[in-house]
């Protein structure tokens, strides 16, 4: 066969040949995961270790992660202070994500190839490919040349990378539907708005308000970042001040462990949201 491009033959302990036939993608993985092995290995043979201390700079990276993780304590700014900086990198993960499926669930309809043209779909999936394939990071800046570093520009370019990655993944749960359930319909008459609204939407409402809620994790790191990157304010700013400018190792610890907990606490949340959506529908 021509996928067969090498044979790996081993002899079972009953005396038989086993053939294990490896294709072109095994081929390519391995080795890739072979030339990246050599490559890290040649790189650490040949790094210049000159003036470095091993011991000495192993000693003060434990030292730097004790003051960090072990002493958190903020100095530049109070607990309410921080609060209020946690709650604007809510408001604008929220804002983007809110706005964002919204707007992809309609344009997700047009996505989906069996509610749509193929035409259609497939020019949706090559453009929302593209966004994502950008990182968010450099919509934003490129928002920021027209809007200004800030918020806005912030929002903007979370909102389009959030499009981008919910109109696929709400036009792939659209797909999933049973084909008989939609020619069913088709057949007693209903038109495509009837269909979207009384089958589509309502039997794939658990995996959109997953979707949307992990996005919404998502974009609450992102608008962390955001916040040293495009100036958009919120707890990120304060985390790049206390690293950047301050050299405070303690305050970038408490920082840390205060984005911890919400990204723990939004977890926790969207498992509740979930199993309690995912009951409510099963008594109905």
């Amino acid at each position: 066969m021509e996928s067969e491009l090498s044979f790996n033959l081993k002899r079972t302990q009953a005396g038989k040949i086993k053939i294990k036939v490896w294709n072109k993608s095994q081929v390519v993985m391995i080795g890739t995961f072979v030339t990246l092995l050599f490559l890290t290995i040649y790189g650490f043979l040949t790094f210049d270790y000159k003036g470095i201390v091993l011991i000495e700079a192993a000693l003060a990276t434990l030292y730097n992660l004790k003051l960090m993780f072990l002493q958190p304590m903020l100095s530049h700014f109070t607990f309410v202070e921080a609060i209020y900086q946690i709650v604007v990198t809510m408001a604008l993960a929220f804002l983007s994500t809110i706005l964002g499926a919204v707007l992809s669930l309609f344009i997700a309809l047009f996505a989906a190839k069996n509610l749509s043209s193929k035409v259609v779909s497939n020019s949706i999936i090559m453009m929302v490919a593209f966004i994502r394939a950008v990182p968010t990071v450099l919509w934003v800046l490129i928002f920021a040349i027209a809007a200004g570093l800030g918020s806005e520009a912030a929002i903007l370019g979370m909102l389009l990378h959030t499009i981008a990655f919910l109109v696929k993944a709400f036009a792939e749960s659209f797909e999933e539907m049973d084909d008989g359930i939609l020619e069913a319909l088709r057949a007693s008459g209903a038109n495509w708005w009837h269909i979207v609204t009384h089958a589509v939407i309502p039997s794939t409402a658990t995996s959109l308000l997953s979707w949307t809620f992990l996005r919404f994790e998502t974009n609450f790191t992102v608008a962390v970042a955001m916040g040293a990157a495009a100036g958009a304010g919120g707890i990120g700013f304060e985390l790049f001040m206390a690293s950047g400018f301050y050299f405070d190792l303690r305050e970038v610890g408490y920082i840390t462990y205060a984005i911890l907990i919400v990204a723990i606490g939004l977890e926790m949340l969207s498992t509740q949201l979930k199993t309690r959506y995912l009951t409510n529908a099963s008594v109905k």
